[in-house]
C-alpha cells in the first residue's frame, strides 16, 4: 500500500483561499463572470478540491467533510439570496459546533484532544503510555489532556465569535450581487491572519502544554514523544 502523500500548504493556501478570492473580487462583475458564475467558479476551486481529498483518502476525514459542507452553505446563501445574516450565522457555527463537540467530548471515553492533538500520526503514543505505565502517571497525564481539551476547545470559541464579526461587518451587500461576491472574497482572505493564524498559535499552545505534560509525566522531550516515522525499539 502506497503511503499517503502529505499536502502542500502553499498550495492548499492557492486553492482554498488566494484563487477563489481573487474570483470573487476582481471576475464577479457582469462584463466577466457575472454574479452567480462568479461565486461558482470560485467555490468550484475549494470544493473540487476537498472532494479530491476525501476520494483519495481510505476513510472520510469528519473535518474535511465539515470543510465541504460549509462551501455548500455558503453557496446555497449566495444563489439562493438569502438574508447575509445567514452568512454570519453560518460563519459562526461551524466552528462553534466543532468547540462544542470537543467539550462534549470530555464525558466520552474517545475525547477529541486525542483526534486533534494527541494522535498516533503526531505523537508517539505506545512510546508515551509505555512511560506513563512505568511512572505510574497514568491517570495524571489524563487529567492534563483533560485541561488541553478545554483549551482546544476555546480555540474554536474564539474562531466561531471572529467569525461572526468579521462576517457581520463585512460583508453587507444583498446576497447574489456583484458587491456580496467582492465582500465574500475580502471576507475569505481577512479571515486568514485574523482568525486561522492566531487559532493556529492557540492550538500550538495547547500542544506545548501536551508536550511539557509528556515531559514532567512521561520523562520524555518533545522530540522523544513526536512520531517521526523511525521504529524504535521500546525501552
Amino acid at each position: 500500500m502506497t503511503q499517503t502523500q502529505k499536502s502542500n500548504p502553499l498550495f492548499e493556501l492557492l486553492i482554498n483561499i488566494v484563487i477563489p478570492s481573487v474570483i470573487l473580487m476582481k471576475f464577479s462583475g457582469e462584463q466577466d463572470l457575472g454574479a452567480v458564475g462568479g461565486l461558482l467558479v470560485a467555490l468550484a476551486f475549494p470544493l473540487g478540491w476537498g472532494a479530491f481529498e476525501l476520494l483519495g483518502r481510505s476513510k472520510v476525514n469528519f473535518f474535511s467533510v465539515l470543510g465541504l459542507v460549509s462551501i455548500l452553505l455558503t453557496g446555497g446563501i449566495g444563489l439562493l439570496q438569502l438574508d447575509t445574516q445567514w452568512l454570519a450565522v453560518k460563519e459562526a457555527a461551524i466552528p462553534g459546533l466543532i468547540g462544542l463537540a470537543v467539550l462534549v467530548s470530555t464525558r466520552t471515553r474517545y475525547p477529541l484532544v486525542k483526534t486533534l492533538l494527541y494522535n498516533p500520526t503526531l505523537i508517539d503514543v505506545a512510546r508515551v503510555q509505555q512511560h506513563l505505565e512505568a511512572r505510574g502517571t497514568v491517570r495524571d497525564f489524563e487529567a492534563r489532556l483533560q485541561h488541553a481539551t478545554y483549551m482546544l476547545g476555546g480555540t474554536f470559541f474564539f474562531s466561531a465569535a471572529m467569525n461572526y464579526f468579521l462576517a457581520s461587518w463585512i460583508v453587507t451587500s444583498p446576497a447574489g450581487s456583484e458587491a456580496f461576491n467582492a465582500e465574500l472574497g475580502r471576507l475569505t482572505l481577512v479571515s486568514y491572519p485574523m482568525i486561522a493564524l492566531p487559532s493556529m498559535l492557540m492550538m500550538m499552545g495547547a500542544l506545548y502544554y501536551l508536550a511539557r505534560a509528556t515531559r514532567e509525566l512521561a520523562g520524555l522531550k518533545l522530540s522523544e514523544a513526536l512520531n517521526t516515522g523511525d521504529a524504535r525499539p521500546q525501552s
